[in-house]
This record gives structure tokens, sequence and C-alpha cells, in this order.
């Protein structure tokens, strides 16, 4: 909201001011947000507004590169050409006494120059609420600023000390706003110099009778200046004419600027100057409070030969600018005297002229395809004509860095040779045949093809059995560069796509963001947890994942933010998942499944001591001279401290013990180094003199008089008991299996292969079958499944209920339970266990504890086959010898032990 402060129509004229001043005064009133008007001199017709000084000069100082952010010239309401004779012809201006007083201290307003100042404070908005925004005349407007004097922020705290020397301002604009708290911006020009003579009032804000010291347009002419001030006056005129030649006077705001300094009166370019060129608030504010006119051109002085010296020391170092380039280069301003020009911040700075060339330059040079390198030429055509200032300048510079990095035509060489690429994966990894033997397919079939479509595979497992190390290790087969692409909870599809270049901060998705990581076209992606997308408001990523691993499709990619076709057909994209049950169909069916089922437990043994504990030993510090883990170790930990289908917590376990051996090994080496004595002497001289130094009741101390442990540590299961505490896992299946109703299945989760007892009770009844354990529909038709069999087979195997009847629910109940109530349970292979459960229940026989088994069965007793890999962690988890064959399933997929 803007707010326009404006005299009356008729305003008060104060006392020595004349008609022409205070039109003069109006016009400026009626300025909207500091686009000023000069009202053209009568003798002229109008044509229209005439040009703003004050916009004009803001326009020089950009092209200078000078400081006008608090500052600009005093002649704001006449053109450059007018202002001497404007000056002289006006009446002065008295400022009205007492006057109302806005302390700031973010910046110093020196008489002719103009700032713009935030007003947040309770006694300046009091100020701006009563005297700017209420008043109707133009002594309502006049201010009197004093610096260097912050305003407390309420208004019940006491007015701090005040500079004794201010400037009276008039208040061209006030700009309002309640965000993010109430508060104005003034735009304000000063006047004069003033004098506080004393505090009248400090609330609701302060005024003082103050004493005028200076009138700006009561300077004499030119000439008595010269005169008066002599030798002082023509140094000052001529370094400043030395500053404003050094620039390239063909720039109209340099031109202009060098008019002003002969038409402007010699006794206003000290505040003029002062308030252009970059100084600190501290020497402001020494020449606010120089009030003699010789003084202030003394102090000025030293401010512009700063400015000339750092110039001069500019024009050295900077390089020569071709022929052809018609651009300006403004020069920057010195911050300070001691800078060092020809670092290393003003070589980058200098370098960044020719950015655009040097980007230009890689466009031509870089092997793009046509469409976009069409792209590209379009828009360094339009980075030329921008200024630098402009927000789109830095996205379209962005884009076009992004445009040459990318490695449209750039690729590695894949290494052929299979059986370098088998010896290699099988030092990496352990089992997976699968997964080699289709790295190795692709290999083959690659060196028959050069052309090959890099296929697109998906390793589905439970945690833990090395899908993520497995894709590092096939770019590590190839001889390719590999990315990491981290899926899990990504729920937005300007990930996979990006973000177009409209939106602020918009940026590529995270395919062609890798692609210029590794700069190949060629590497192995891996997209890491890909069934756990999401889905927000934002888009669907797996929608958008279906362009980017679809063979058809992928070879014109097209990123939002490139918003050109990028070839993907030549990445070999890995993905991996714990589960297809959340990859949408769509993308399920673009994808090359492969199954990555858990470690048995001999695989598993073989791992830990080819990979687990060498790995952990080298984190830790220690040799395999100092610490031995025995295979029955491995096994032990295996069975009974882990419970799952990969060796991550395997991993941790290992870890425990090295940190274990790892204390007792340096506290040996602590106790060795006491037991020796500092000549070399040890033995029973060293044995004594520690237990006269021990005390018999301390524990620790008795501890310490321990002998070294003998190298190497060997860990054992009562070692194992010390440091990973009591078994978690024990061997109870032969428990639980001694009396009838009670067989052992297999079951898969997530986390790899389970067993799960099956329980059955019989009671006197009316036939009915119960069903415990949260089941699912599939077991319980199971189960019914069942009994419908075992009821039509029962003279066959001569089952019979407790009455001897061969009708098996005839006056008989029967309870089926699944242990783990509180787990969920379904699938379709629990039919073979519950039949031979309910078979125990009715024979009167056990099931042997050795015997695990899993199948579904149908209505003839047929028992389907299943994925039995998947199992098989499970099945050696409790030591079974033996699984339940039926001429139905195949094992030649089981491993060789099973």
């Amino acid at each position: 909201m803007v707010f326009s402060s404006k005299p009356c129509r008729k305003p008060r004229i104060m006392k020595g001011v004349s008609h022409a001043s205070v039109r003069m005064k109006t016009h400026i009133l009626n300025a909207d947000r500091g686009d000023l008007h000069t009202p053209c001199p009568p003798s002229q017709p109008p044509r229209g507004p005439c040009p703003s000084p004050h916009i004009t000069l803001q326009r020089q100082a950009s092209a200078l590169h000078l400081d006008t952010t608090h500052a600009s010239p005093p002649t704001l309401t006449q053109p450059p050409e007018r202002t001497a004779v404007a000056m002289s012809s006006v009446s002065p201006i008295q400022i009205p006494s007492p006057l109302p007083l806005l302390l700031t201290h973010e910046g110093v307003l020196l008489p002719g120059s103009t700032i713009r100042t935030s007003v947040d404070s309770a006694r300046n908005l009091q100020l701006v609420r009563s005297r700017l925004l209420k008043g109707t005349s133009l002594q309502s407007t006049i201010l009197g600023v004093i610096p260097n004097t912050p305003d407390p922020a309420s208004d019940t705290q006491d007015l701090p000390p005040l500079h004794r020397i201010g400037t009276a301002a008039l208040a061209i604009q006030v700009v309002g706003s309640n965000w993010p708290k109430p508060h104005y911006t003034l735009l304000i020009t000063g006047l004069c110099r003033f004098q506080i003579v004393q505090v009248l009032k400090e609330k609701p804000y302060p005024i003082a009778e103050v004493e005028q010291l200076d009138r700006l347009e009561e300077f004499p002419s030119t000439y008595k200046a010269r005169e008066e001030l002599g030798e002082l006056s023509e140094q000052f005129y001529k370094y400043a004419v030395q500053l404003v030649e050094m620039l390239d006077m063909s720039v109209p705001a340099v031109a202009k600027l060098r008019r002003l300094l002969d038409s402007l009166p010699r006794e206003a370019l000290p505040d003029i100057l002062t308030s252009i060129i970059r100084t600190s608030n501290k020497e402001k504010l020494q020449i606010l409070d120089a009030v003699s006119l010789e003084e202030r051109f003394k102090m000025t002085i030293p401010l512009l030969v700063r400015q000339i010296e750092g110039l001069k020391l500019l024009q050295k170092t900077r390089k020569p600018k071709q022929d052809d380039d018609k651009r300006v280069v403004a020069i920057r301003p010195i911050r300070r005297i001691t800078h060092i020009p020809g670092t290393l911040e003003d070589e980058d700075e200098d370098e960044d002229n020719d950015d655009i060339v040097m980007l230009e330059k890689k466009i031509r040079t870089s092997s793009m395809p046509e469409q976009a390198h069409k792209v590209c030429v379009k828009e360094i055509k339009r980075l030329k004509k921008m200024p630098q200032s402009m927000p789109e300048y830095a996205l379209t510079r962005n884009y076009l860095e992004l445009m040459v990095e990318l490695p449209w035509n750039k690729s590695t060489t894949d290494r052929l040779d299979i059986r370098a690429a088998r010896i290699l994966l099988d030092n990496d990894h352990y089992a997976m045949e699968k997964l080699k033997k289709r790295v190795l397919e692709y290999l083959a079939v690659r060196q028959l093809k050069n052309n090959l479509k890099g296929p697109i595979l998906c390793f589905v497992g439970p945690p833990g059995v090395g899908k993520t190390s497995v894709g590092r290790s096939v770019a590590k087969t190839l001889g390719r560069e590999f990315h990491r692409i981290a899926l899990g909870g990504v729920c937005d599809q300007s990930d996979i796509r990006g973000h177009r270049r409209t939106y602020v901060g918009s940026m590529p998705g995270r395919i062609i963001n890798g692609l210029k990581t590794v700069g190949v076209n060629n590497p192995v992606f891996l997209l890491d947890e890909v069934d756990k997308l999401g889905k927000s408001l934002q888009g669907d990523p797996a929608a958008a994942l279906l362009e980017v691993l679809d063979p058809e499709q992928n070879h014109n990619f097209t990123d939002h933010y490139l918003n050109v076709a990028f070839d993907l057909s030549q990445v070999l994209f890995i993905a991996t998942a714990n589960t297809t049950a959340t990859i949408p169909p769509a993308l399920l069916d673009r994808m090359e499944i492969i199954q990555v089922p858990g470690y048995t437990q001999e695989e598993k043994i073989e791992i830990a001591h080819r990979h687990l504990i060498p790995k952990q030993l080298a984190q830790h510090g220690l040799t395999p001279q100092q610490v031995q883990i025995p295979q029955a170790t491995t096994l032990d930990i295996i069975t009974r401290y882990t419970r799952e289908a990969g060796v991550r917590s395997l991993d941790r376990k290992f870890g425990a013990i090295c940190r274990a051996v790892a204390v007792k090994v340096a506290e040996g080496q602590h106790k060795e180094a006491k037991l020796e004595r500092p000549d070399g002497t040890g033995g029973e001289g060293c044995r004594e003199h520690v237990l006269e130094d021990a005390e018999p009741e301390s524990v620790s101390d008795a501890a310490e008089l321990a002998l070294p442990p003998e190298m190497p540590i060997l860990i054992d299961f009562h070692a194992l008991k010390d440091i990973l505490g009591p078994p978690m896992y024990e061997m109870e299946v032969s428990e639980r299996l001694s009396q009838p109703g009670v067989a052992i299945g297999l079951a898969w989760t997530p986390l790899g292969g389970e067993i799960m007892f099956v329980e059955a009770s019989r009671m006197d009844g009316e036939g009915q079958l119960t069903l415990t354990g949260q089941l699912g529909d599939v077991m319980k038709e199971s189960a019914h499944l069942a009994i419908s069999w075992l009821r039509s087979n029962a003279k066959k195997y001569h089952l019979t209920n407790a009455s001897g009847s061969f009708d098996l629910l005839d006056n008989t109940d029967i309870h089926l339970h699944f242990p783990a109530g509180a787990v969920t349970k379904d699938g379709p292979s629990a039919g073979v266990t519950i039949v031979t459960c309910l078979a125990s229940l009715f024979s009167g026989r056990l099931v042997r504890s050795d015997v695990a088994m899993t199948g579904e069965i149908t209505l003839r007793g047929l028992v389907l086959p299943f994925p039995p890999a998947q199992r098989v962690s499970g099945w050696q988890a409790v030591g079974c010898l033996a699984l339940c064959e039926t001429e139905c399933n195949s094992f030649k997929h089981w491993p060789e032990n099973a």
C-alpha cells in the first residue's frame, strides 16, 4: 500500500519562502514512488513529463557501479543544465523550529542526497502517522533526521543521547506494509544541516528546537566561491573532474555527471560526491559534522584520491577487451584502500566477463544432437541480450551449463572377457548363481552384438542378501560407472522427470542428474527400493518410471527441465525390491524379475569366513593371529543368535565379537607395559613392585595383576555366551513334537524362510472345525480341504475318532491352531502340513521332528509344486534333515544338501 503525502489545494506559505519554491516542493510531493518529474520552465511548452534527474542519476550510478543506495544528487527537482540557475533564483528555505526528529541508524543523510529508510520503532511510527499521513501543509513534510541514533523499541524507554548535528529532510514518499510487522519506508531528501538547541518533547515522538546551520539555496556564485576558497576549491574540482574522466565518456550517464560538475556550485559538490562514491557511514558522519565549508573540502579530497587510486589499479589489472566487444564494462568500486588487486577474487571476476564466450565455444564443440544444439544456440542468443541482474539470467546460464556437461555421446568401453568376469563375480559374492548367470549371458550377447540395448533387471529378495552390492559388482565387472538412486519414500514425479524451468528453484530429475555425475551415457544405474515408492498430489513417480524402464521408449526420454530428448538405451538399469506385491503391474511388466533367495546355513558360513570376518577384523584393527573364529562357532551364531535370510545381523554379531576382543588386546598391551620396567628388566622385580603398590581389597587392582591373554584368542561357545549373552533361539523342535497332532511347516516371509508349528486337538462335540491363529481365507480353505480329504480316505489309512468310527467328525470337534496368533498368516502352501497334523492326531502316531513340509494339496490328495529356495533357510534354521517329498514336486533347483 502506498501513501503519498500531498499538500492541500491552498498550502500555507511559510515565512521567507517564495511562491516558486512552494510550486517546486508541491510538485515533489505529488511524485509517486520516487518517480520524480520536474516542472517544465514556463517559457517552454509542455511536451510530456520532464526528465527525472533522480532516475537519471540512478542510471548513471548503476553504470559507474558507485554507491547510490543511500544517496543521490541534491538537485532532484531540476535538470542538470538548469541546476545553478534554479539555486540562485529561488529564495532560501527556512526550516521550521521546533522540528520533529526522525531517529535512524541505518545510514547518514547528507544535504542534497536521497535515501530510503525503514521506520518500525514506536516513536518513529507515531511521527509518520501523526505528522506525514495526517499533515496537509508543506511544513508537515519537513523532518529532522538524526543519524547514528537508534530509536528505542518501546516508547516507555528513555530517549538515547542524540547526535548533535542533523539534516533537515523533505519526505517525498511514504510506503506502508503490515508484514512481517507494521512498518513504513520513507523516501526523504536532505535540505540543509541543523544543530539541536534543546529537546522540547520526547513523547509521542521527539520534538526539538533547532538552529539552521547552512542553506542549500543560498550558496554564492561559482566565481565568488572560487575567490573565497581559492586553491582548495580548485584542487577539489580537479580531483572530481579527474575521477569522472577516468570513466568512459561515451556512456550518457558519465557525460551528464561531467556536466553536473560544471553546472553545480562548488560548495554543493562535497556533499554530492560523498554521497555517490563508496564511503562508510563513519566517513559520511564526519562530513555531516563538518559545518565549515573549508573543513568539508579538506575531508572530502582524500576520499576522492582514494577512489581515483583504486580505479587506476583496476585499469592496470583489467584484461584488454576484444575489438568486436561493444559492451560497456562497469568499473567496480573500491571498498577499502588496503585491497590489493590481482588476487584470485579479481581474476575470477574478470573471467566471469568471458563466461558467455567460453560457454558458446563449448556449445559449438559439443557432440550433442541437432535438436539439442538448436535449443542451446537459441538460449545463448537470449542470454547475450539479458542483463545480469535479471533472475532469468542465472536460470538460463545454469541450463546451458547442464546441457554442455551432459554426456551425449561419451561412453566407456565394456570389458567383455567372460572368464575374467566369472572370476570377479565369484570373488565378490558367494552363491547367487542366477545373478551371475544372467550377467555372463549379457556379456556373451554383447560380444556378438555391439548395439545391444541395456536390460532392465529387478532383483527381488529379502533384506541383507546383497542385492545392492551385486549391482556394484556388475558395474565393476563390465568396467562401467556406477550410480545409485534411492527411491524409498519418493512421492514426487518431478524427482524422476525434473521440474519445468518456469518454477523457481527448478532442477533436473535424478536420472539426468545422475548422468551428469558419472559423465558417461552407459553407466549402471541402481534404482534401490523400487517397491517403496509413494504417491502424492505431486504425481506418481512409479508412473514416471514407466518411460525410463521401457526399452522401447527410453531412447527418447524427455526430462521436463531439459525439454529435449536424451538417449537412455545404453544405460543398464538394475532395480531392487523386497517384494513385488507393492510394485504397480505396469512397472513390473517392464522389468526382468530375478529372485534372490535367502542364504542357507552352508552359504552363510562360507560368506562369513570369506567376507564378513576379514572385513570386521580390518575395521577393528585386528589380525587373524589375534583372534580365531572356528566354523562351529559361526554355525552357533547363525542358528542360536540370528534368524534371518541375509547376513546383516550375522555381520553385526561378528562386529560385537571383534569389539570385545579389541578390549582384551588393548588391556593386554597395557598390562605388558606395566610388567616391564623402564630399564628393560622385568619378571619378579616388576611383579613385586606391582604387589607393593596394589591394594588387596580393590577388585580393579586385582584385575590389573592378571597376565595378558594368550594369542590368538579362540572364540568358542562359552566365549559367545560371555560376549553375546544367552542364545536367542533354542532347538525346541523335538520337545514340541512329543505328542500326536503336531507338525512342522515351512513359511515364507519378506525376511526369509521360517518354520511354523501346526497343532491340532479333538474333543467330544457336534462335528465342528475351529481355526485360530489369525488365518487368511486361503489357509481356512486349506484346512477344510484337508479334513475333507482325510474323511474320504479314513478307511484307507485306518484313521478313526475316539469312538472308533471312521467318520472323523462323528460326535467330535476339531480345533486347529497356528501359534504366534499376533501374526497374520495366509498362503497356498499349508495344505500338506495340515493333513499331516490331522493324520497324526487321528492315528495317534508322532510326526518326525526332523521333517518339515510345505505345499498345497488338492481334493484328490496331490501336492502342488512350490518355489522351495525361499523356504530352505527356515528348514535349516531348526536342523531338519529331510523334507516331505511328493511325486509332484521338482527338486532339481534345490541345494545339493537338501
